[in-house]
Protein backbone atom coordinates (compact mmCIF):
# COMPACT_ATOMS: atom_id res chain seq x y z
CA UNK A 1 0.00 0.00 0.00
CA UNK A 2 1.21 3.52 -0.82
CA UNK A 3 1.12 5.02 2.67
CA UNK A 4 2.30 8.43 1.51
CA UNK A 5 -0.55 8.71 -1.03
CA UNK A 6 -3.06 7.44 1.53
CA UNK A 7 -1.97 10.04 4.08
CA UNK A 8 -2.29 12.89 1.62
CA UNK A 9 -5.70 11.76 0.49
CA UNK A 10 -6.99 11.66 4.05
CA UNK A 11 -5.65 15.17 4.69
CA UNK A 12 -7.33 16.47 1.58
CA UNK A 13 -10.65 14.95 2.62
CA UNK A 14 -10.66 16.86 5.93
CA UNK A 15 -13.07 19.78 6.03
CA UNK A 16 -11.49 23.22 6.15
CA UNK A 17 -11.63 24.94 9.53
CA UNK A 18 -13.97 27.87 9.82
CA UNK A 19 -12.61 31.31 10.65
CA UNK A 20 -14.15 31.07 14.13
CA UNK A 21 -12.51 27.69 14.74
CA UNK A 22 -9.12 29.05 13.65
CA UNK A 23 -9.47 31.96 16.08
CA UNK A 24 -10.48 29.62 18.91
CA UNK A 25 -7.52 27.32 18.23
CA UNK A 26 -5.14 30.29 18.14
CA UNK A 27 -6.47 31.69 21.42
CA UNK A 28 -6.30 28.30 23.15
CA UNK A 29 -2.71 27.80 21.96
CA UNK A 30 -1.72 31.30 23.12
CA UNK A 31 -3.29 30.79 26.56
CA UNK A 32 -1.66 27.39 27.03
CA UNK A 33 1.76 28.59 25.85
CA UNK A 34 1.71 31.77 27.92
CA UNK A 35 0.48 29.88 30.99
CA UNK A 36 3.40 27.45 30.70
CA UNK A 37 5.88 30.30 30.21
CA UNK A 38 4.43 32.29 33.11
CA UNK A 39 4.26 29.26 35.38
CA UNK A 40 7.64 27.67 34.64
CA UNK A 41 9.99 30.26 33.12
CA UNK A 42 9.29 33.87 34.13
CA UNK A 43 6.54 36.27 35.20
CA UNK A 44 6.10 40.02 35.20
CA UNK A 45 5.55 41.97 38.43
CA UNK A 46 5.23 45.64 39.34
CA UNK A 47 6.88 47.49 42.24
CA UNK A 48 4.04 49.13 44.23
CA UNK A 49 6.00 50.67 47.12
CA UNK A 50 9.28 52.37 48.04
CA UNK A 51 10.73 49.57 50.19
CA UNK A 52 13.48 48.74 47.64
CA UNK A 53 14.47 52.28 46.65
CA UNK A 54 16.83 53.35 45.26
CA UNK A 55 17.73 49.91 43.78
CA UNK A 56 14.19 49.43 42.48
CA UNK A 57 11.74 52.30 42.13
CA UNK A 58 8.00 52.55 42.60
CA UNK A 59 6.59 52.03 39.12
CA UNK A 60 9.26 49.59 37.95
CA UNK A 61 7.97 46.54 36.06
CA UNK A 62 10.12 43.44 36.47
CA UNK A 63 10.75 40.14 34.79
CA UNK A 64 11.19 37.48 37.47
CA UNK A 65 13.00 34.25 36.62
CA UNK A 66 11.32 31.17 38.05
CA UNK A 67 14.09 28.95 36.70
CA UNK A 68 16.69 30.68 38.87
CA UNK A 69 15.63 28.65 41.91
CA UNK A 70 13.44 26.11 40.12
CA UNK A 71 9.82 26.70 39.20
CA UNK A 72 7.36 26.03 42.02
CA UNK A 73 4.61 23.80 40.73
CA UNK A 74 1.07 25.11 41.30
CA UNK A 75 -0.24 24.46 44.79
CA UNK A 76 -3.68 25.73 43.78
CA UNK A 77 -4.02 24.37 40.24
CA UNK A 78 -7.56 25.61 39.53
CA UNK A 79 -7.43 29.35 38.90
CA UNK A 80 -8.02 31.91 36.17
CA UNK A 81 -4.74 32.68 34.39
CA UNK A 82 -3.25 36.20 34.30
CA UNK A 83 -5.46 37.51 37.12
CA UNK A 84 -4.63 38.39 40.70
CA UNK A 85 -5.89 35.97 43.35
CA UNK A 86 -8.81 38.31 44.07
CA UNK A 87 -10.52 40.96 41.98
CA UNK A 88 -13.10 43.71 42.57
CA UNK A 89 -11.34 44.96 45.72
CA UNK A 90 -10.84 41.47 47.08
CA UNK A 91 -14.51 40.49 46.90
CA UNK A 92 -14.16 37.80 44.22
CA UNK A 93 -11.64 34.93 44.23
CA UNK A 94 -10.08 33.88 40.95
CA UNK A 95 -9.14 30.42 42.23
CA UNK A 96 -10.75 27.34 43.78
CA UNK A 97 -9.03 26.08 46.90
CA UNK A 98 -10.97 22.82 47.06
CA UNK A 99 -8.06 21.07 45.36
CA UNK A 100 -4.61 21.63 46.87
CA UNK A 101 -1.40 19.93 45.74
CA UNK A 102 1.68 19.35 47.92
CA UNK A 103 4.62 21.74 47.54
CA UNK A 104 7.08 20.68 44.85
CA UNK A 105 9.79 22.63 43.06
CA UNK A 106 11.49 21.69 39.80
CA UNK A 107 15.30 21.76 39.66
CA UNK A 108 16.63 25.25 39.02
CA UNK A 109 19.86 26.99 38.09
CA UNK A 110 20.81 27.49 41.75
CA UNK A 111 19.65 28.40 45.24
CA UNK A 112 18.70 31.68 46.86
CA UNK A 113 21.89 33.53 47.78
CA UNK A 114 22.59 36.47 50.04
CA UNK A 115 22.16 39.64 48.03
CA UNK A 116 19.56 38.23 45.62
CA UNK A 117 16.45 40.37 44.94
CA UNK A 118 13.74 37.78 45.57
CA UNK A 119 10.01 37.77 44.81
CA UNK A 120 7.97 35.71 47.26
CA UNK A 121 4.45 35.28 48.59
CA UNK A 122 3.87 37.33 51.74
CA UNK A 123 4.06 34.91 54.70
CA UNK A 124 2.31 37.12 57.25
CA UNK A 125 -0.84 37.72 55.25
CA UNK A 126 -3.80 37.93 57.60
CA UNK A 127 -6.33 36.69 55.02
CA UNK A 128 -6.41 32.89 54.93
CA UNK A 129 -5.33 31.98 51.39
CA UNK A 130 -3.27 29.22 49.78
CA UNK A 131 0.47 29.97 49.70
CA UNK A 132 0.62 30.60 45.94
CA UNK A 133 -2.40 32.92 46.07
CA UNK A 134 -0.93 35.33 48.62
CA UNK A 135 0.33 38.82 47.79
CA UNK A 136 3.72 39.16 46.14
CA UNK A 137 6.58 40.98 47.85
CA UNK A 138 10.09 41.73 46.69
CA UNK A 139 12.98 42.14 49.12
CA UNK A 140 16.68 41.33 49.22
CA UNK A 141 17.83 38.13 50.86
CA UNK A 142 20.30 38.94 53.65
CA UNK A 143 20.50 35.54 55.39
CA UNK A 144 20.09 31.98 54.13
CA UNK A 145 19.28 28.69 55.91
CA UNK A 146 21.63 27.93 58.78
CA UNK A 147 22.97 31.49 59.05
CA UNK A 148 23.23 33.35 62.35
CA UNK A 149 21.76 36.78 61.60
CA UNK A 150 22.54 39.89 63.60
CA UNK A 151 21.94 43.59 62.99
CA UNK A 152 24.20 46.02 64.83
CA UNK A 153 23.56 49.75 64.53
CA UNK A 154 21.85 49.22 61.18
CA UNK A 155 24.58 46.97 59.75
CA UNK A 156 23.69 43.39 58.82
CA UNK A 157 25.94 40.47 59.77
CA UNK A 158 25.58 36.81 58.80
CA UNK A 159 27.78 34.37 60.70
CA UNK A 160 29.78 37.34 61.94
CA UNK A 161 30.50 38.65 58.42
CA UNK A 162 29.30 42.13 57.49
CA UNK A 163 27.02 42.36 54.43
CA UNK A 164 26.67 45.89 53.12
CA UNK A 165 23.36 47.21 51.87
CA UNK A 166 22.95 47.52 48.11
CA UNK A 167 25.00 50.39 46.59
CA UNK A 168 21.85 52.47 46.06
CA UNK A 169 20.15 51.31 49.25
CA UNK A 170 18.78 54.04 51.50
CA UNK A 171 18.24 54.84 55.13
CA UNK A 172 17.03 57.83 57.14
CA UNK A 173 18.92 60.71 58.71
CA UNK A 174 18.29 63.43 61.26
CA UNK A 175 18.96 66.72 59.49
CA UNK A 176 19.60 69.94 61.43
CA UNK A 177 19.21 73.20 59.50
CA UNK A 178 19.76 76.86 60.36
CA UNK A 179 15.99 77.32 60.56
CA UNK A 180 15.49 78.64 57.03
CA UNK A 181 12.99 76.84 54.86
CA UNK A 182 14.32 74.09 52.60
CA UNK A 183 13.91 74.63 48.88
CA UNK A 184 11.23 72.15 47.71
CA UNK A 185 12.72 72.04 44.20
CA UNK A 186 16.08 71.04 45.68
CA UNK A 187 14.42 68.31 47.76
CA UNK A 188 12.58 67.00 44.73
CA UNK A 189 15.58 67.10 42.40
CA UNK A 190 17.75 65.22 44.90
CA UNK A 191 14.94 62.67 45.37
CA UNK A 192 14.96 63.19 49.14
CA UNK A 193 11.95 62.00 51.12
CA UNK A 194 10.87 64.11 54.09
CA UNK A 195 9.54 61.71 56.71
CA UNK A 196 9.04 63.90 59.78
CA UNK A 197 9.63 67.43 60.99
CA UNK A 198 10.31 67.59 64.71
CA UNK A 199 10.94 71.35 64.96
CA UNK A 200 11.58 74.33 62.65
CA UNK A 201 15.19 73.20 62.19
CA UNK A 202 15.10 69.41 62.76
CA UNK A 203 13.90 66.87 60.18
CA UNK A 204 14.03 63.16 59.52
CA UNK A 205 14.77 62.43 55.86
CA UNK A 206 15.58 59.52 53.60
CA UNK A 207 18.56 60.64 51.51
CA UNK A 208 19.76 58.63 48.47
CA UNK A 209 23.52 57.92 48.52
CA UNK A 210 24.00 59.78 45.22
CA UNK A 211 22.47 62.92 46.76
CA UNK A 212 24.11 62.84 50.18
CA UNK A 213 27.29 64.83 49.45
CA UNK A 214 25.54 67.54 47.45
CA UNK A 215 22.82 67.93 50.07
CA UNK A 216 25.16 68.23 53.05
CA UNK A 217 27.14 71.01 51.33
CA UNK A 218 24.16 73.39 51.18
CA UNK A 219 24.79 76.37 53.44
CA UNK A 220 21.61 75.95 55.51
CA UNK A 221 22.43 72.29 56.41
CA UNK A 222 24.21 72.30 59.77
CA UNK A 223 24.37 68.60 60.64
CA UNK A 224 23.34 65.19 59.31
CA UNK A 225 23.23 62.12 61.55
CA UNK A 226 22.11 58.63 60.62
CA UNK A 227 19.01 57.46 62.49
CA UNK A 228 19.76 54.34 64.54
CA UNK A 229 17.04 52.74 66.64
CA UNK A 230 18.70 51.56 69.86
CA UNK A 231 18.59 48.07 71.31
CA UNK A 232 17.32 47.28 74.79
CA UNK A 233 13.76 48.58 74.46
CA UNK A 234 10.88 46.24 73.65
CA UNK A 235 9.10 47.13 70.42
CA UNK A 236 5.94 45.03 69.91
CA UNK A 237 6.13 45.65 66.14
CA UNK A 238 9.47 43.87 65.84
CA UNK A 239 9.74 40.08 65.43
CA UNK A 240 9.22 37.93 67.46
CA UNK A 241 6.81 40.33 69.22
CA UNK A 242 7.82 38.97 72.62
CA UNK A 243 9.13 40.90 75.62
CA UNK A 244 11.97 38.40 76.05
CA UNK A 245 13.59 39.91 72.96
CA UNK A 246 14.25 43.63 73.17
CA UNK A 247 15.16 44.09 69.52
CA UNK A 248 14.75 47.03 67.12
CA UNK A 249 14.99 47.66 63.39
CA UNK A 250 18.68 48.54 63.70
CA UNK A 251 19.75 46.30 66.59
CA UNK A 252 18.44 42.79 66.21
CA UNK A 253 19.46 39.21 67.02
CA UNK A 254 21.49 37.05 67.02
CA UNK A 255 18.97 34.72 65.39
CA UNK A 256 19.44 31.31 63.76
CA UNK A 257 17.73 31.07 60.37
CA UNK A 258 16.18 27.55 60.23
CA UNK A 259 17.62 25.04 57.79
CA UNK A 260 15.97 21.82 56.65
CA UNK A 261 17.13 19.05 59.00
CA UNK A 262 18.21 21.42 61.80
CA UNK A 263 17.02 20.30 65.25
CA UNK A 264 16.34 22.82 68.02
CA UNK A 265 15.50 22.36 71.68
CA UNK A 266 12.01 23.55 72.57
CA UNK A 267 11.61 26.01 75.43
CA UNK A 268 9.97 29.38 76.02
CA UNK A 269 12.62 31.28 74.05
CA UNK A 270 12.77 28.99 71.01
CA UNK A 271 9.00 28.74 70.89
CA UNK A 272 8.78 32.54 70.81
CA UNK A 273 11.16 32.56 67.85
CA UNK A 274 10.11 29.47 65.93
CA UNK A 275 6.69 28.43 67.25
CA UNK A 276 4.77 30.21 64.51
CA UNK A 277 6.90 28.66 61.77
CA UNK A 278 6.50 25.17 63.27
CA UNK A 279 2.73 25.57 63.36
CA UNK A 280 1.79 27.78 60.40
CA UNK A 281 4.46 26.95 57.82
CA UNK A 282 5.26 23.33 58.70
CA UNK A 283 1.60 22.48 59.36
CA UNK A 284 1.74 21.06 62.88
CA UNK A 285 -0.76 21.38 65.71
CA UNK A 286 1.11 23.04 68.55
CA UNK A 287 -0.18 23.32 72.12
CA UNK A 288 1.31 24.29 75.46
CA UNK A 289 0.72 22.31 78.63
CA UNK A 290 2.38 24.39 81.30
CA UNK A 291 6.07 24.45 80.37
CA UNK A 292 5.65 21.44 78.04
CA UNK A 293 5.34 21.76 74.27
CA UNK A 294 2.87 19.39 72.64
CA UNK A 295 3.16 18.86 68.88
CA UNK A 296 0.45 16.86 67.13
CA UNK A 297 -0.74 15.48 70.44
CA UNK A 298 2.69 14.35 71.69
CA UNK A 299 5.03 16.03 74.16
CA UNK A 300 8.12 17.27 72.31
CA UNK A 301 11.49 18.29 73.70
CA UNK A 302 12.94 19.20 70.31
CA UNK A 303 11.89 19.83 66.73
CA UNK A 304 13.55 19.15 63.36
CA UNK A 305 12.67 21.57 60.56
CA UNK A 306 11.20 20.22 57.32
CA UNK A 307 11.95 23.27 55.18
CA UNK A 308 14.58 25.92 54.55
CA UNK A 309 13.91 29.51 55.58
CA UNK A 310 15.25 32.91 54.54
CA UNK A 311 15.54 36.43 55.95
CA UNK A 312 14.45 39.24 53.62
CA UNK A 313 14.98 42.99 54.02
CA UNK A 314 14.24 46.03 51.86
CA UNK A 315 17.07 48.18 50.54
CA UNK A 316 15.23 51.25 51.86
CA UNK A 317 15.98 50.16 55.40
CA UNK A 318 13.78 52.61 57.32
CA UNK A 319 10.89 52.45 54.89
CA UNK A 320 10.45 48.70 54.53
CA UNK A 321 8.12 46.27 56.24
CA UNK A 322 10.20 43.13 56.03
CA UNK A 323 11.44 40.12 58.02
CA UNK A 324 12.34 42.37 60.95
CA UNK A 325 8.60 42.82 61.43
CA UNK A 326 7.11 39.46 60.44
CA UNK A 327 9.94 36.92 60.52
CA UNK A 328 11.04 34.11 58.24
CA UNK A 329 10.21 33.42 54.59
CA UNK A 330 9.70 29.66 54.04
CA UNK A 331 11.09 28.07 50.90
CA UNK A 332 7.61 27.16 49.61
CA UNK A 333 6.80 30.90 49.46
CA UNK A 334 9.70 31.68 47.10
CA UNK A 335 8.56 32.64 43.57
CA UNK A 336 11.77 33.62 41.78
CA UNK A 337 14.62 36.06 41.25
CA UNK A 338 14.09 39.54 39.80
CA UNK A 339 16.45 39.82 36.83
CA UNK A 340 15.52 42.82 34.68
CA UNK A 341 13.41 45.98 34.72
CA UNK A 342 11.53 45.93 31.42
CA UNK A 343 9.54 49.13 32.00
CA UNK A 344 9.48 51.94 34.55
CA UNK A 345 6.79 54.58 35.01
CA UNK A 346 7.09 57.75 37.09
CA UNK A 347 3.59 58.72 38.21
CA UNK A 348 4.77 62.19 39.24
CA UNK A 349 5.74 63.10 35.66
CA UNK A 350 3.80 63.54 32.42
CA UNK A 351 4.45 63.32 28.70
CA UNK A 352 7.69 61.70 27.65
CA UNK A 353 9.03 62.06 31.19
CA UNK A 354 6.30 59.71 32.42
CA UNK A 355 8.55 56.82 31.37
CA UNK A 356 11.98 56.39 32.94
CA UNK A 357 13.73 55.57 29.66
CA UNK A 358 17.08 54.82 31.31
CA UNK A 359 15.52 51.93 33.27
CA UNK A 360 13.98 50.04 30.33
CA UNK A 361 15.49 46.53 30.03
CA UNK A 362 17.95 47.30 32.80
CA UNK A 363 19.52 44.44 34.73
CA UNK A 364 18.82 44.22 38.46
CA UNK A 365 21.67 43.92 40.94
Amino acid sequence: MNWKFFSRKKSADRPKKSLLREWVDAIVFAVVASTIIRGLIFSAYAIPSASMEGSLLTGDYLFVSKMAYGARMPITPVSFPFLESTIFNGKVKTYWEGWQLPYYRLPGFGNVKKGDPVVFNYPAETVARPVDMRSHYIKRCVATPGDILQIKDGKVYANGKYYANAPKGQTSYLVTTDGNDLNPDMIRNLKIELRLQYSPNLYEMIIPPDSYNEFKNYSNIKAIKEVIEPAGTYNPQIFPHNEKFKWSEDNFGPLLIPKKGTTIQLNDSTMALYGHAIEAYEHNKVDRNGSDVVINGKKANNYTFKMNYYWMMGDNRHNSEDSRFWGFVPEDHIVGKAIVTWMSVDSTQSGLNHIRWNRIFRGIN
